[in-house]
């Protein structure tokens, strides 16, 4: 009898061990192939994304990549203009940055006095804010006069809705296929950070009407 006892007792805990190791598997699956959670720390996406918004990225839209070495297997589509995407920064690949991509590869770009030409067409920008009057001529920075470049390609040009304080591709370059991650499709969390997490307010600083918006 004890026999069968320990017997039973180590199939239920082989069970357990079984379906933690399948649970974990799944999740690592879906975080490197599907979908992926991340945190906006800085407001360069500002008004579109706010400092403490939680989003999740669609891995699999630009297609399947073997990871570390970041090569697409089965290509989907490209990142287009207007997408807001998750990237590996160019400078350090380390980090991950999120910005709205202005052109792709063949398009030529200009920014003059803050209006962004795209293909000598002004672009809409309809999601892009301007929190500084200035204008800052070319010589002094990249900021609001910029270009014209031609993007190659493979290459995307991304900046953020920020435009006057959003460190892109004005100031660092161009951002490669390869390393984009996906796009950012919906925030399934929010609040405002700037509240002390021990703050007995800490609950009043949860923005529900932004839970649930799809990312634009």
């Amino acid at each position: 009898m004890a026999y069968l006892q320990n017997t039973k007792k180590k199939s239920v805990f082989r069970e357990y061990a079984e379906a933690i190791i399948i649970a974990l598997l799944l999740a690592l699956f879906i975080r490197t192939f599907v979908v992926q959670a991340f945190k906006i720390p800085s407001g360069s996406m500002l008004p579109t994304l706010q400092i403490g918004d939680h989003i999740l990225v669609n891995k699999f839209i630009y297609g399947i990549k073997v990871p570390v070495i970041d090569k697409i297997i089965v290509p989907v589509k490209k990142p287009r203009r207007g997408d807001i995407i998750v990237f590996k920064f160019p400078r350090d690949p380390k980090l991950d940055y999120i910005k709205r991509v202005v052109a792709v590869g063949g398009d030529t770009v200009q920014v003059r006095n803050k209006k962004v030409y795209v293909n000598n067409r002004l672009s809409p920008d309809k999601y892009a804010i301007h929190t500084d009057p200035k204008v800052l001529p070319g010589s002094v920075s990249p900021r609001d006069n910029f270009g014209p470049v031609t993007v190659p390609q493979g290459k995307l040009f991304v900046m953020g809705d920020n435009r006057d304080n959003s460190f892109d591709s004005r100031f660092w370059g161009y951002v490669d296929l390869s390393a984009v991650r996906g796009k950012a499709f919906i925030i399934y969390w929010s609040w405002d950070v700037q509240k002390p997490l021990l703050s007995v307010d800490r609950f009043t600083s949860i923005r529900w009407d932004r839970l649930g918006d799809i990312v634009h």
